[in-house]
């Protein structure tokens, strides 16, 4: 809990729209805050730009100076200790600003609850500091089109970068609660809107006086 709210993570295999499920649980007052984003924000930092430079040269900027993340992602996928060091880089960064932006609607009567949308919840822990975890359930099959249409992978580029993420099975049974985005987004809408009511009802009750 932060300020009296639940703090609800969000979990899925790529290519699940857990982004899209994240934006459903705004509808209704979460406030939903993008790991992504904070880490693109990262990225812009001059120090951590620097100290990449330092890293690896002038091989991962683009003629424009900002950073290119396909450079950087040849360079980590491959090798596990590269990733890692990446990762102390910008992660401790993405929390501070994380914990900013949620002191900043602390007191906002509208938020209901926080809702943290974070592709590596459970590899950094992050899992730990929620309230509950929401798991988006969609088959291989279907992720596998979405990522092909938005993002132009194959499979073995899915398969590839899952196997460096916690095993699917093992997230989904680690969370306290699972929604499938594979219908028509109404369909998850009503979902979201169920599961929601259910984990303020569990916050409620854990707040009220025995």
């Amino acid at each position: 809990m932060f300020a009296g709210k639940p703090i609800i993570g969000i979990a899925g295999g790529i290519g699940s729209g857990k982004s899209f499920v994240a934006r459903l649980f705004g509808e209704r007052g979460g406030f939903v805050i993008d790991s992504d984003e904070l880490i693109r924000q990262a990225y812009r930092d001059e120090d951590v730009q620097r100290t990449l430079r330092e890293w690896w040269g002038d091989a991962i900027f683009r003629d424009t100076g900002e950073i290119n993340k396909s450079a950087i992602a040849q360079r980590i996928f491959s090798d596990a200790a590269e990733r890692r060091r990446l990762e102390e880089l910008l992660h401790p960064r993405a929390n501070q600003k994380r914990d900013e932006l949620m002191e900043s609607v602390a007191d906002d009567a509208q938020v209901l609850a926080f809702i943290w949308d974070t592709p590596l919840l459970f590899e950094t822990g992050l899992n730990r500091q929620c309230d509950a975890v929401v798991f988006v359930d969609v088959p291989l099959e279907q992720r596998m089109s979405r990522v092909s249409q938005a993002r132009g992978w194959s499979e073995a580029e899915l398969l590839r970068r899952e196997k460096l993420q916690m095993p699917l099975d093992k997230k989904r049974d680690l969370s306290d609660h699972v929604i499938r985005n594979t219908a028509d987004a109404e369909d998850t809408r009503g979902q979201v809107r169920e599961v929601l009511s259910r984990i303020l009802a569990g916050s409620s009750q854990r707040q009220t006086p025995r």
